[in-house]
């Protein structure tokens, strides 16, 4: 049940050229803080992205057979099990993996490139190689596993190439990984990672790459792009079921200790030692998250179906649509790592307006306009206090205060973020939006929450949906992450 549907207007048949597949909730009704109810634009894609349409029937589909997997004798169990090991190799196919390459599902990318550097193994004296661009998720995990060398934000692609490559040379510290992201997830910047892995493997380096962006809105190929190691996250991908997937060789995990030990990951075990099962179940211990893997493979086939050049075409135009208006907007300043008419840049375009808090800016283009985006430091406080020019004395001093618990402001910016199921009128949503709040400001009276450092509506008439299977949770105070601070 692969459904899909034409783009809402003329105009965005005119935009996208194609057929995309629809979104799960593609014509949500949300209230504003007035009680208007208004059609929700989606512009937080970045973060986490609905499901499509076709994933979802996926999901349904199946449903019905849902059973434990690889040792059950049962019919459906059998099932089961060969639909799981169907979408773990829809998974290999839609990135291009090799033949000798072993797809592990997880719940996410974070988790993905915790359990490779869990099991990779390197030599003392060697270093990893990344950048200050990188979201937590490709930063924080590798400090456990080694050194860590991160290159100052590069002016460009180029930049970027050389500083590695002088990284590289330096032979008094030797680097073993080159640890990148696919795609910006803060500017949306693409990375020119076959350059980057022909560069690595030259100096004996592996190529470990970040694809959480990426993987949704470009074609992947790790052969032909020289990436070793590569991590992605369904819940980027229209299939946000709790499923994920690390793709690495099978070399380097097959005799690596389970970073999870239980049930499903041996073969045998006695009162004082274990026989660890062979790949890929010695990495997925535990009830496995069959219906995440069936998502994230239905994501995987459709994508694949769509084809990535149609996607990538589509929102390239959404994007050139919007930097024109964008420009034109008093008091708003876009936040870009790279510039020019040549860059590749996903559907992400991230500014601060003048005089106005990034979190409350959100929380009027959400109250006040149906239009949700994201704001804070998006996991990437290097990179953002970079794009913002917080001195490393300042980012010192805020470090220090949060360390003894004193409240401390914490700059951020405001990031718009699109895919396929976005269309020409939303992006006119958007603008006309900022273009009110940048020149008049909110039309409602706000205040700060202390527990999240949102701004909310003094006045809010919005009432959030109850569902029969959960308890109300009228009132209850919403948890800050680092996507706000």
């Amino acid at each position: 049940m692969l459904t899909q549907s034409t783009p809402h207007s003329a105009r965005d048949r005119q935009s996208s050229g194609t057929i995309l597949p629809r979104l799960v909730g593609q014509d949500l009704k949300v209230q504003l803080a007035d009680g208007e109810t208004r059609t929700y634009v989606n512009l937080d894609m970045a973060a986490s992205t609905p499901a499509m349409e076709p994933v979802a029937d996926a999901v349904i589909q199946f449903l019905p057979w849902y059973s434990s997997v690889h040792r059950g004798a049962g019919f459906a169990s059998q099932v089961s099990t060969r639909t799981y090991e169907a979408a773990r190799e829809a998974v290999a196919t839609f990135v291009g993996a090799r033949s000798t390459d072993t797809v592990v599902f997880v719940r996410n990318t974070t988790e993905a490139i915790n359990l490779l550097t869990h099991c990779l193994v390197l030599r003392p004296e060697h270093a990893v190689l990344s950048t200050i661009v990188e979201h937590h998720a490709n930063m924080l995990p590798w400090r456990r596993l080694a050194r860590v060398e991160l290159l100052d934000a590069p002016a460009s692609p180029d930049q970027l190439l050389d500083d590695m490559r002088r990284a590289l040379e330096d032979r008094h510290r030797p680097i073993g990984i080159v640890a990148i992201t696919g795609a910006s997830n803060v500017t949306g910047e693409v990375f020119p990672l076959a350059e980057i892995g022909r560069l690595a493997h030259e100096y004996g380096a592996l190529l470990a790459v970040d694809a959480a962006q990426l993987a949704p809105h470009r074609a992947i190929d790790m052969v032909a792009m020289g990436i070793d190691f590569l991590s992605l996250s369904g819940h980027k991908m229209y299939a946000p079921f709790g499923g994920g997937a690390l793709i690495a060789p099978s070399a380097v995990l097959a005799d690596a200790e389970p970073m999870l030990a239980g049930g499903g990951a041996v073969t045998y075990v006695t009162t004082d030692d274990v026989q660890w099962a062979q790949l890929p179940d010695r990495h997925e211990a535990g009830s496995p998250n069959v219906i995440g893997a069936v998502a994230l493979g239905a994501a995987c086939t459709v994508l694949g179906r769509t084809g990535m050049g149609p996607i990538r075409a589509h929102e390239r135009r959404l994007l050139a649509y919007l930097d024109g208006q964008i420009d034109d907007l008093p008091h708003l300043h876009r936040l870009r790592l790279w510039d020019g008419p040549d860059v590749d840049r996903l559907g992400v375009s991230t500014f601060t307006v003048d005089g106005m808090h990034h979190a409350l800016v959100a929380s009027v283009l959400s109250a006040e306009y149906g239009v949700g985006v994201r704001h804070g430091c998006f996991c990437a406080h290097p990179y953002i206090t970079h794009l913002l020019g917080v001195s490393i004395a300042d980012a010192h001093i805020i470090r220090e205060r949060l360390r003894r618990g004193e409240h401390h402001e914490i700059p951020g910016a405001i990031r718009a973020s699109f895919g396929i199921g976005t269309t020409l009128e939303h992006i006119d949503r958007l603008v006309a939006a900022l273009r009110e709040i940048s020149t008049r400001g909110p039309q409602g009276e706000y205040a700060e929450d202390p527990h999240t450092g949102d701004y909310l509506p003094v006045d809010d008439q919005r009432r959030f949906p109850e569902f029969d299977f959960l308890p109300p949770l009228e009132g209850m105070a919403t948890p800050s992450g680092c996507g706000q601070f």
